[in-house]
């Protein structure tokens, strides 16, 4: 057990990034602005390993997060001055070679700091014995071990590579509290209030469904975890900073690119289904009653592939016969084309109104893409082409910009590997490497049941309104997947919610949904339903399947369709 923090029975734990290019000046303003015992960032997505993929490609000293290492420049001084430890996975493809130029800058800022990372979890080097294919990046996702080993051996910065976001709270928390591999309830709530933190200040306010509700929404505040030793949790932030900790801004976080009611891990599998959320104080968010249970015998494994090049062309049409135009475009784009690409793709977006008053709001926007693993079928013979359309297509033909001569595209997918078959590993501020063992108890995943449902709420009658007018909602991506989490404030509401919306309703209210799998899984303690749809997003955000990409918006389109509600539950 290593005390990090002044008080035994609670760490305070903040959060300084949620991606890789979340605010630059959040490190030193989460030091200056209060209290902190750990320091955490989180700076990788599934798209941000591709990008670092190719950084390395480009120069195999790099694959990590650059804007870290200004952060660190800025910043080490004053963290080593207030004993406050970092633990980031900043260190991306290449942990040890950001340890390494973190070593360099504190020493030439004439600065003692003792700098550790844990490594292991890129298997590019053995993709195919794995079955993992041949991928441009192969990373297992690891747990919290190692950062506990590097903790109690003294390190002032912990450097990983991919960790699942919630282990670098994880880690602090049950070096301090002395956790053991099989204290599942306790990890489990730090799990929780990591994945809470870990996306910087969507936990504060940041695309909060009602934001109109909350204060002052100008520059939120990042978010703070008060873990306590049974792995409860307060999320809470610095005094005086923007947007707010509500239970709701909170429960937004939580259904954040969830999956069923276990989120499993390397470490502990918690039960979602088990949380329970309460407002303590203002800015004061109680988390408790999560269990956990023993983490699955397989590590998800994150695999970015180049798949190939893209290229896309935006139509303008205004006023008049807007689908005869795009038939005309879209039919001469085609026949022109000297070859044809693998993939090519149109999307008519009817943004334009009748007798519009303005230029812009008669217009809709008629999008072509085009997809092919040869960069010659999608770049200038396609390209020059769109553009020799401006003279001889439909009245009006104009462009919201030029093609250009297209770019590489990635694939992500998810594998799987069993846990033994990962080397993870801590290297010590001293350079010894610790090897850490697979958890020895395993169980595997398996769908939690549907909990019985309440009785549908009788009503007088019906209005129609947006279903947002009393229902909040946040979306996001898993891979191709995308999630769409829901829930409500009250009883009365969530007896009419859970009754109404089903899978057959969202395809409903969704129709873009409706030849996909939608899987639903039904959360009580929180009132809420979250709905997964499996193959929205194509192959991953890298490939650009949806003009959303990464379904930010899903949640708030489903919220603004109309839907016929109890008329007393309604403002």
């Amino acid at each position: 057990m290593t005390m990090l923090a002044a008080d035994p029975d609670v760490i305070r734990i903040g959060n300084c990034s949620g991606f890789y290019g979340d605010r630059l000046s959040a490190m030193r303003e989460m030091l200056e602005g209060g209290q902190l015992d750990v320091l955490t960032g989180d700076y990788l997505a599934e798209l941000t390993m591709l990008i670092l993929g190719r950084d390395r490609m480009k120069d195999p000293s790099l694959g990590y997060a650059k804007t870290f290492v200004r952060q660190i420049e800025d910043c080490l001084g004053l963290a080593l001055e207030r004993n406050v430890q970092i633990v980031t996975n900043a260190g991306g493809l290449n942990p040890a070679g950001l340890a390494e130029k973190l070593r360099k800058i504190a020493a030439d800022l004439g600065l003692d700091a003792k700098i550790a990372h844990v490594e292991g979890d890129d298997l590019l080097g053995r993709a195919a014995e794995l079955d993992l294919g041949a991928p441009l990046t192969a990373n297992a996702y690891l747990g919290a071990w190692g950062i506990v080993e590097c903790l109690n051996a003294g390190a002032d910065i912990v450097v990983t590579g991919r960790v699942t976001d919630a282990s670098v709270v994880v880690g602090p928390a049950a070096a301090h509290f002395g956790w053991g591999r099989t204290d599942y309830d306790a990890l489990a709530g730090a799990v929780i209030a990591g994945h809470v933190i870990e996306c910087s200040t969507q936990a504060t306010g940041g695309n909060f469904a009602f934001f109109k509700e909350l204060g002052d929404l100008g520059r939120p505040g990042f978010p703070i975890a008060e873990v306590r030793r049974d792995g409860g949790s307060v999320i809470t932030k610095h005094h005086g900073t923007g947007g707010a900790v509500t239970v709701d801004t909170v429960e937004a976080q939580l259904m954040y690119e969830i999956q069923g009611a276990r989120y499993a891990g390397p470490d502990v599998t918690a039960r979602l289904d088990t949380i329970q959320l309460a407002q303590q104080a203002p800015d004061r968010v109680l988390i408790s009653g999560v269990t956990g249970e023993a983490p699955p015998p397989r590590l998800k494994v994150s695999l970015n592939t180049l798949g190939g090049f893209r290229n896309e062309m935006e139509f303008i049409l205004t006023g008049l016969d807007i689908e005869a135009k795009a038939e005309l475009a879209q039919r001469q784009l085609e026949s022109w084309l000297p070859v044809r690409p693998e993939e090519l793709s149109w999307t008519l977006a009817r943004l334009d109104r009748p007798d519009a008053e303005t230029e812009e709001r008669a217009s809709a926007l008629l999008r072509c893409v085009v997809r092919d693993p040869d960069p010659n079928k999608v770049g200038r013979s396609f390209a020059d082409v769109a553009v020799e359309l401006a003279l001889a297509s439909y009245p009006g033909a104009s462009f919201t910009s030029l093609p250009g001569n297209g770019s590489p595209y990635g694939v992500y997918t998810p594998g799987f590997v069993d846990a033994t078959e990962v080397p993870h590993a801590a290297v010590l501020p001293a350079g010894t490497r610790v090897d850490i063992a697979a958890a020895t108890e395993t169980l595997e995943l398996a769908d939690v049941a549907e909990p019985e449902l309440p009785e549908p709420l009788p009503t007088s009658g019906t209005r129609r309104a947006p279903l947002g007018t009393i229902v909040l909602a946040r979306s996001g991506d898993k891979g191709g997947n995308a999630n769409i989490g829901v829930w409500v404030r009250t009883d009365d509401q969530w007896r009419w919610l859970v009754n109404t919306l089903t899978v057959d309703r969202i395809k409903e209210l969704l129709p873009e949904t409706a030849p996909l799998i939608v899987t639903r899984h039904v959360l009580p303690n929180l009132r809420a339903v979250n709905f997964i749809i499996e193959g929205l997003l194509g192959k991953g955000v890298a490939y650009q399947a949806r003009f959303d990409p990464q379904a930010k918006g899903l949640g708030e389109w489903l919220r603004s369709r109309h839907i016929d509600i109890p008329s007393e539950l309604l403002p």
